[in-house]
């Protein structure tokens, strides 16, 4: 029986070691990994991992302001809705605005700001930054339900003579506005927008023929909402034209209303038969 050598258990072990530690270099790269702790074993040496990407909160933290975006003005050209209303109301008040709010912010709302701008000394932007906002409300009174959304753009006038009696859908060409008056009192009043040079509206004392809530075109093929027919093809109407471009634009002799709800209102009372006058 051939006996141990002493040492061969102290050889034995120390190759051992060594065949772990070539194991464990084997196909391993360095990981670079950022925070501590991450991807470690519990004998604090870094294991295979995916990186990490670095986290936003580490570094120095960010100064006042980075990555901030400009402040949004409180209104500007091409905004719509009921702080544009507001806004339009409140410049009313002061004698900055010429007219009834519309809820849209035109070149005239435009125009009205700079020239609040100027008196209160701020920048003449023509836009609501926070500071003018602050400034007109401070200068102004919260506006009633009637200066917010009184019955028409434009004053009304006068209304004609064939208007004071009975049930009557006044237009004036003058004022350009529709007055449904019964017995010399205005119930309700909208703007309305005529035909053009080519294709005038025509005036004097007429009466509703038909109605047609859903109406098209027959010729133009165009939406004709609320139609009430007084003088063959021409007939008071909702218009999404008139709505969105204003005065720029004409009909082709009908009298156009931009006011959806009024019309509305308007078409339920009035019957055939009824009475309209188209006057200057």
């Amino acid at each position: 029986m051939r006996r141990k050598s002493k040492g061969a258990r102290p050889l034995a072990g120390a190759a051992l070691l060594v065949a772990l530690v070539v194991m464990a270099g084997v196909g391993c790269r360095p990981v670079t990994v950022t925070g501590a702790g991450v991807g470690a074993s519990p004998g604090g040496r870094y294991l295979p991992t995916t990186p990490v990407a670095p986290s936003r909160t580490h570094g120095r933290p960010p100064s006042p302001g980075h990555h901030s975006r400009p402040h949004r003005p409180v209104a500007a050209p091409g905004y719509q809705g009921a702080r544009v209303r507001e806004l339009q109301a409140r410049l009313t008040q002061l004698g900055f605005f010429g007219r009834s709010p519309t809820g849209y912010y035109g070149p005239v709302t435009a125009t009205a700001v700079r020239a609040f701008q100027k008196r209160q000394k701020l920048p003449r932007t023509g836009t609501v930054p926070s500071a003018t906002w602050r400034a007109l409300r401070a200068r102004t009174h919260a506006p009633s339900r009637d200066e917010l959304r009184p019955p028409t753009s434009l004053p009304i006038g006068r209304p004609d003579r064939r208007c004071l009696t009975g049930r009557v859908i006044c237009i004036s060409k003058k004022s350009r506005t529709l007055a449904w008056m019964v017995n010399g009192t205005v119930v309700s009043a909208m703007d309305v927008r005529f035909g053009s040079q080519f294709t005038p509206t025509r005036e004097g004392t007429f009466h509703v023929t038909f109605k047609s809530r859903h109406h098209v075109s027959t010729i133009y093929h165009t939406a004709m909402p609320y139609a009430m027919f007084f003088s063959g093809g021409q007939a008071v109407h909702y218009s999404a034209d008139f709505a969105a471009r204003g005065y720029r634009g004409a009909s082709h002799g009908c009298v156009n209303v931009r006011d959806g709800r009024r019309l509305a209102a308007l078409f339920g009372q009035v019957r055939s038969g009824t009475r309209v006058v188209v006057h200057r």
